[in-house]
């Protein structure tokens, strides 16, 4: 495979400032977060979602789906990231790891992913996470949630800091509502992991970060659970 960051055309601009609203491929934001740097970059022609979260003191920085643009992104990497050691993949929908091989030939990454989902990853998961483990990441602790229903086994990562909580749901909820399911039991697993596992023990004020589009809150979604569970998606 050809080196990915080689006749590069475009750069991921960053803007400094955080709407959570992003306008345009190859272009992000980053915000602080106590102890953390998050940058949120929108990829590819679904618009997907990447976050680099950053330690501030140590630099360790972990990648959350290497999903698209992979050339750039690895540029961007080396000269905003250098600290990267490891990329998660929320779920195995391709979208997501599209830029996932050339990622990890370029910077040597161990990848993450779940055990149910790993298996529909095209690139092989060096360390399977589940429910309830935590990531070490420099001072950083996030949380592993599972959220299953969207894909057998989807993850989602909680960040907790002083200075606010943030949620990477993947593709397992959105503003509006869960992510798509096929089936009613997909769909009644994926919001009983949601109302479970996120609503009922997290604050309204907690940041969702979706794996496609705008940010919401927990507090913006929580009245609409019950419409949600009545319109089946």
């Amino acid at each position: 495979m050809s080196n990915p960051t080689e006749n590069v055309p475009e750069k991921v601009t960053l803007a400094e400032g955080y709407t959570g609203r992003l306008d345009g491929r190859l272009t992000g934001e980053r915000f602080p977060v106590g102890p953390a740097r998050v940058s949120k970059i929108t990829v590819g022609e679904m618009d997907n979602n990447v976050y680099v979260v950053e330690c501030t003191a140590s630099g360790a920085v972990l990648l959350v789906d290497a999903a698209n643009d992979a050339p750039q992104l690895v540029a961007h990497l080396r000269a905003e990231a250098p600290g990267v050691s490891e990329v998660l993949t929320t779920h195995q929908h391709p979208d997501h790891w599209v830029g996932l091989a050339e990622t990890v030939e370029a910077l040597g990454l161990t990848t993450l992913a779940s055990p149910g989902d790993a298996e529909g990853i095209d690139v092989p998961t060096d360390r399977t996470v589940v429910h309830g483990d935590e990531l070490v990441v420099g001072d950083l602790r996030l949380e592993v949630i599972g959220l299953r229903g969207h894909t057998p086994d989807g993850l989602a990562l909680l960040l907790r800091t002083d200075a606010g909580t943030h949620l990477f749901s993947g593709d397992s909820l959105f503003p509006g509502g869960p992510g798509k399911t096929h089936t009613p039991e997909q769909f009644g697993q994926l919001m009983d992991d949601l109302e479970q596992r996120v609503f009922d023990r997290l604050d309204d004020d907690v940041v969702v970060h979706p794996g496609h589009g705008d940010d919401t809150t927990l507090g913006a979604e929580r009245p609409h659970l019950p419409e949600w569970r009545d319109r089946g998606w």
